[in-house]
């Protein structure tokens, strides 16, 4: 079984390789209205959040460093006020690539733990991704909840349990009732779980069921990748985590390994969601991986 394992990783390693090494010129920058005060931008890695008020704005994630230009332009298509603040949800460089460039025009905001990772350096896969430039670090680091107070919105920051990774950030524009999930929330695909580095598909579970208690009809929701959400996507994804998880934990106590829950296509019903950066092999991995650790 770990053998098996490895050898998803080798080939998911591989896909984010190619990913980070694409040709980004080509790469168009997609401006969507959210609701209120808030926008989300799409082109290459995690969407963008961004929320304009009456004196700036602030930026939720910054995908990749060569992508800054086409970012900075679009932002121009929606203020021209000036930037106050950049909030990285976690770690991840397609999250945190445009950090040492964006960085010199306003503060990072991020949990201890993305601060801590960015700065050591951190290993996935079996490969070490070296430590991140000074210039990218988070200035302005919190551990449980901060909350920023601008004209028009009001940005609750809440450090969620160790899901996507251990140093997730669910960003609230209570004002304008939006919530940025960051990679706690793939819409429409099976998500990525950095396990190496903290993360957890129950504890991913556990925040996605949390926010959708809290969350009201009407709310807006970015995820961290796909398409722009609501309660109702939201909802949907918490019900995928809890069935495959279901589905997998059930084909373990019948003593069936990986491969023969591969064969057995033991998630035929959410196949339809692996047609996303996670293939459907690549999630009954995860989960059994999860499966194995202790709750």
């Amino acid at each position: 079984m770990r053998k098996t394992i490895l050898l998803g990783l080798c080939s998911l390693l591989l896909t984010l390789n190619l990913a980070a090494q694409q040709d980004f010129s080509k790469v168009e920058m997609r401006v969507i209205k959210v609701a209120g005060s808030v926008y989300m931008l799409q082109g290459a890695g995690g969407n963008i959040g961004v929320s304009v008020f009456d004196d700036g704005f602030v930026v939720v994630d910054d995908q990749y460093a060569p992508l800054v230009p086409k970012i900075k332009e679009a932002l121009k298509g929606i203020t021209t006020k000036p930037m106050k603040f950049i909030i990285n949800t976690h770690y991840h460089g397609d999250h945190t690539g445009g950090n040492a460039i964006l960085g010199q025009d306003a503060p990072i905001i991020a949990h201890d733990n993305v601060r801590k990772r960015l700065q050591s350096g951190a290993t996935l896969f079996g490969q070490t991704t070296p430590p991140a430039a000074p210039a990218a670090l988070p200035v302005i680091t919190f551990n449980d909840h901060a909350t920023l107070y601008e004209k028009g919105e009001e940005i609750h920051l809440t450090h969620v349990p160790p899901g996507h990774t251990d140093g997730d950030t669910v960003v609230d524009f209570k004002t304008s009732r939006v919530v940025h999930m960051g990679d706690d929330f793939f819409n429409g695909m099976f998500p990525f779980v950095d396990l190496g580095n903290g993360g957890s598909v129950r504890g991913m579970l556990a925040t996605v069921d949390a926010t959708v208690a809290r969350i009201g009809d009407d709310t807006k929701v970015i995820p961290g990748h796909g398409e722009l959400s609501d309660k109702a996507g939201l909802r949907a994804f918490a019900d995928m985590l809890r069935g495959t998880l279901g589905a997998v934990q059930t084909a373990m106590k019948a003593g069936k390994n990986v491969e023969q829950m591969k064969k057995e296509n033991v998630l035929v019903r959410w196949a339809s969601w692996g047609k996303g950066f996670i293939n459907t092999d690549h999630w009954i991995e995860t989960l059994a991986e999860e499966l194995k650790k202790k709750k």
